[in-house]
């Protein structure tokens, strides 16, 4: 699996675990809504670490808990 799409499914499950819109994170965590838009629609190639920083603190997460998910299992994670 793609890193970006980890990254997508990551979030996706995140706003469904936590009973969220994407509207409802990009407000509280003060970030445009077309840029998780293109997080989740894998249209972003680069997200920057900052940026899932911001989506992590927004569930109340570290950054660390972000990747903590068996989504960025290096066996099955293609990072190229």
């Amino acid at each position: 699996m793609k890193l970006q799409r980890a990254v997508a499914l990551r979030i996706s499950n995140l706003l469904i675990k936590h009973n969220m819109t994407r509207y409802a994170l990009c407000k509280k965590i003060v970030m445009p809504e077309q840029t998780l838009k293109n997080i989740i629609d894998e249209r972003n190639q680069d997200i920057k670490l900052t940026t899932i920083a911001k989506i992590s603190d927004g569930f109340g997460l570290s950054i660390e808990e972000f990747f903590a998910d068996s989504l960025f299992n290096k066996d099955t994670l293609d990072i190229d």
